[in-house]
């Protein structure tokens, strides 16, 4: 299997691989703008605008647009995130021509109808009440509001209701001038695809845009702060804990990967065995690690019960220092092992390897082998997990909390807890 890349005289990227043995292929175009690059004004219009691709372009309608892919057994969805929209699809082999074609067309010949456009403002006010009725939902965006507070990146995805209801057909075509240039278009096809024949469709479909300035967003700035909202109307206490971690670009972005993964990764990690096994304070328990351009943040999640929260809140915060101290080569194997397999076993699917090669090629501008990324993963060290570990010790920290939470610890007293 071979990656290709190529650029396109006006910027854009086309960056392919070939499957063999496949006969479909998923392709699709990854927009380097997101939620982060909205101001304060368009919070909300990233997500918009994805919705409103799928609603009519200048040769299709909405109906068209779902029936041109489906018509062939085909499968195609998007969705935003804070640094990327994307827009993708699945197809036969003898397909990609028409999925290509219909993924241009609604990435670059959006109409925004009114009409349409008041029929999804509709549907996004759903989601977002949807996502107001999970708790678990909204104690992650709290958290990375408590985080970046007043920042594009601390903002949520789906936006208020208010800048919801206000969106026209101006503000989502302003978005897309600002924001939708060719240095910002990465078309990525995995799978039974042939590199030089989607050269010459995205040439023909991308070529003649015109390239203009990449608006850059403001730099991440972490904050120690938190939420707490008590509302006894629900079973459970929602926790969230945020520490700073590294960017995607930062040497020690493995090293953080692995170190979430011992601590709170899956059943055999150190939170799930102590805070649930051994003292039965919840049901789910999980940390993670999120990066971003210029930033990142290790995040633990639990949610137990209104009289344990201070006692697992306390409990989280003394594991993750003795993990420092203690942390085993035995616990360094098991997350490499984990992260190697979860990332070889998830790249057997065109769609992740298409979706893996656009995110490296936004981030490097190139595509490194996975021997190259495996050798990385290789080269953690216990000291490296350890020392990361320490890190912790006083980097920012944010706090979200939700539920019957009158008898959660306020971050001061984490915080001191962290530092004694």
């Amino acid at each position: 299997m071979t990656v290709r890349l190529d650029r396109l005289p006006n910027g854009v990227r086309v960056v392919t691989e070939f499957m063999p043995g496949l006969e479909s292929a998923s392709l699709g175009v990854w927009v380097m703008a997101g939620g982060r690059h909205e101001t304060q004004a368009q919070n909300g219009i990233a997500h918009f605008l994805e919705h409103m691709a799928f609603k009519g372009t200048q040769k299709r309608n909405a109906l068209e647009i779902a029936e041109a892919i489906e018509d062939v057994g085909g499968y195609i969805n998007a969705y935003t995130s804070r640094e990327v929209t994307a827009y993708y699809v699945r197809v036969l082999k003898d397909d990609v021509a028409l999925g290509l074609d219909v993924i241009s067309d609604i990435v670059l010949n959006p109409v925004f109808d009114t009409g349409e456009i008041e029929i999804e403002r509709g549907v996004i006010l759903q989601e977002i009440g949807q996502a107001l009725d999970t708790p678990d939902d909204v104690v992650f965006d709290w958290l990375q509001e408590a985080a970046f507070p007043e920042q594009p990146i601390g903002r949520t995805i789906l936006g208020p209701s208010e800048r919801v209801k206000s969106f026209g057909r101006d503000d989502l075509s302003g978005f897309v001038g600002q924001h939708y240039g060719p240095e910002q278009l990465i078309l990525s096809a995995a799978g039974a695809v042939d590199h030089d024949e989607i050269l010459r469709l995205a040439e023909a479909a991308f070529g003649a845009l015109a390239p203009r300035p990449v608006l850059v967003p403001d730099t991440a700035v972490w904050t120690s702060g938190e939420r707490v909202e008590v509302n006894d109307t629900l079973e459970q206490v929602h926790f969230t804990l945020g520490f700073e971690a590294p960017s995607y670009r930062d040497d020690g972005f493995y090293a953080a990967q692995l170190f979430s993964s011992a601590l709170g990764g899956g059943m055999s990690s150190r939170l799930f065995q102590e805070v649930r096994e051994k003292r039965g304070l919840c049901y789910s328990i999980f940390s993670q690690v999120g990066s971003y351009d210029d930033t990142g943040m290790m995040t633990v999640y639990a949610g137990t019960s209104g009289e344990d929260i201070a006692a697992l809140s306390g409990l989280c915060i003394d594991e993750m220092k003795r993990a420092t101290s203690d942390m085993s080569d035995r616990e360094l194997e098991r997350a490499r092992t984990q992260m190697k397999a979860g990332l070889l076993m998830g790249l057997e699917s065109p769609s992740a390897r298409a979706e893996r090669m656009a995110r490296l090629v936004g981030i490097w501008g190139h595509v490194p082998t996975l021997a190259d990324t495996v050798a990385k993963i290789e080269a953690v060290t216990l000291q490296d997990l350890r020392d990361f570990g320490a890190s912790l010790s006083d980097s920012a920290m944010a706090m979200a909390v939700y539920g019957p939470a009158a008898k959660a610890e306020p971050l001061e007293a984490l915080m001191e807890r962290r530092a004694a």
